[in-house]
This record gives structure tokens, C-alpha cells and sequence, in this order.
């Protein structure tokens, strides 16, 4: 049975892409045998979230997360918001203020959104924020968006 609407929709704009999603992701393909497996929900407007417990197996010095797999997950987060606008762009520049340490079994909301897009450069921002309420790291990146190829339907 063939897709149809939203789903219709969806599968030619996944079609349509160079960089195309994978189940063996680092962070959220549920085939990677070490990854992270990050479920994360994205939408146009709103961006992506997710929840994510960090285990030992991510950490750098003892009980703390590794801020290299931190800066990670921002990327993917926003990754996730550029493409819920039906973009496919790549990561051009990233920078990361960490204002906390994260602990491991901590849990933690990622959040992800587009702030701004002119002609090929996509602006965004994420946060991961402790169950406290408390934001832990704050994430701005550039993406380059890759020109636009043409899908037989």
C-alpha cells in the first residue's frame, strides 16, 4: 500500500536527500551498537525535543558526561529542527557554552529550534536543561543548507 498525505509527503522529501537519515546514527539510530539512541521529536515550528538519561558509559572524568558527547547531542537536536523545515543542510560552525556539569543518570531535556534562515545559511540554538529546570548547556550553530535536487515522484 502506497503512503499517502503526510507520509506521501515525507517519503518524497526523504527521497529527495544526499544526507540521508541512517538506523547506525551515533546519537539517535536504534541499530548503532554503541550509540546513544536518542528518540528525539521534531516538528516545522516548534523544533525537536527529546529526553535523554546519560549513563556511565559517557562520561570523562568519573561521574561527570564527557562535554564532547554533550556538544553531540546539541548538533543532532538541531540537526533534527533544520530538517523538521524540510532542509537538508550539514553543520558548518558549532559553539557550546557549558554552565553546569552533567551527571550521569541525570535526567535531562534536550530542545532544539531554527532561529533564522537566509538563503542557504540556517541559524539555530538547543539546550539541555536538568530535570531542575536548571540549563546545563546552551548550543548555536550554522548550517549550510545543500542546494535543492529534482525527485521523480
Amino acid at each position: 500500500m502506497q503512503p499517502t498525505g503526510e507520509a506521501a509527503i515525507r517519503d518524497v522529501f526523504f527521497a529527495a536527500l544526499r544526507a540521508v537519515p541512517q538506523d547506525r546514527c551515533v546519537v539517535c539510530g536504534p541499530d548503532h551498537p554503541h550509540g546513544l539512541r536518542i528518540r528525539y521529536s521534531s516538528d516545522p515550528v516548534e523544533g525537536a525535543t527529546a529526553d535523554w538519561t546519560p549513563t556511565p558509559a559517557w562520561e570523562g572524568f568519573q561521574g561527570i558526561i564527557h562535554g564532547g558527547i554533550l556538544a553531540t547531542v546539541l548538533d543532532e537536536a538541531m540537526s533534527k529542527a533544520v530538517v523538521a523545515t524540510r532542509c537538508e543542510a550539514l553543520t558548518v560552525a558549532l559553539r557550546v557554552r557549558f554552565r553546569r556539569r552533567v551527571v550521569c543518570g541525570e535526567p535531562l531535556r534536550i530542545r532544539a529550534w531554527v532561529v533564522k534562515r537566509t538563503k542557504r545559511l540556517i541559524a539555530a540554538e538547543a539546550t539541555l536543561t536538568a530535570g531542575d529546570g536548571v540549563e546545563c548547556a546552551h548550543a548555536r550553530a550554522s548550517f549550510l543548507a545543500l542546494p535543492r535536487r529534482q525527485v521523480d515522484v
